[in-house]
Parts: C-alpha cells; sequence; structure tokens
C-alpha cells in the first residue's frame, strides 16, 4: 500500500474515534459529521491506491468511489450506498438551521457503525493479503 493510502486510512481511524468521542458527549451532529469523514477518507485511500489521483470534491468521490467499486463483488450494495447517505448527515450538521438540523443520537450511532463497517472494508481491501490490484 502506498504511504499515502496508509495516510488517509490513518486519517478514516481518527474520525472513527472522533465519532465515538463526539457521541459520548451526546454531539450527534459532529459524530455524524465525523462518521462520514471516516468513510470519505476510506474512499479515497482506494481512490488513490487505484488511480493514483485523489477526488477534488465530495460528489467527485463518490462518483469515482463508485465507478471502481462498480463490479468489486468484496462491497456490499448498503457499503456502496453509505457515503452519499453519510454525505446527507454532514450536510444538516453544516449547513441545515431550525428544528431539523440536529442529528438524532439514535441516526448518529447508526452512522458511526456504517463509517465503521466501511473502513473495515476498504482497509480489508487494500492490505496486502486481499489480493488487490491497483489498476
Amino acid at each position: 500500500m502506498t504511504p499515502e493510502a496508509a495516510g488517509y486510512l490513518e486519517k478514516a481511524r481518527r474520525c472513527l474515534e472522533y465519532a465515538r468521542v463526539n457521541l459520548g458527549v451526546d454531539l450527534g451532529n459532529d459524530a455524524g459529521r465525523n462518521a462520514y469523514l471516516a468513510a470519505f477518507h476510506a474512499a479515497q485511500a482506494l481512490i488513490f491506491e487505484t488511480t493514483g489521483r485523489i477526488a477534488k470534491t465530495h460528489q467527485g468521490l463518490q462518483a469515482e468511489f463508485s465507478r471502481l467499486t462498480r463490479d468489486d463483488p468484496t462491497i456490499t450494495a448498503d457499503l456502496r450506498r453509505f457515503l452519499s447517505q453519510a454525505y446527507n448527515l454532514k450536510a444538516v450538521a453544516d449547513y441545515e438551521t431550525g428544528p431539523d438540523a440536529e442529528l438524532p443520537m439514535d441516526r448518529a450511532v447508526l452512522a458511526l457503525a456504517g463509517a465503521k463497517r466501511f473502513v473495515d472494508w476498504a482497509e480489508g481491501r487494500l492490505s496486502p493479503s486481499s489480493g488487490y490490484v491497483a489498476s
């Protein structure tokens, strides 16, 4: 694995830890945002390892990740959808106002669980024993 991809995975793990801390002090918005960012950085690791490039926007990352994993039998449909669904949590946390601007804690807990599965998948996919070969 390239040092860049390893760095993205390390950042993904830190974001998971931040989300756990956020949940511990009832900060649902921050936990949801960090859950998304964990998946974002894990996807960035896969993209870099595969293409040698990084995605410059959230939408670009989601599109490139979808393209790269389209025929990948190791990823489940729910994990393939996780990036776009979790982005909505980040958008609520960052941009929404009013009564719908707070992410319920139960939803933040689910986001963290999904992010952990996503990061674990990416890490396993990029491990030397996976047989993954960059294009």
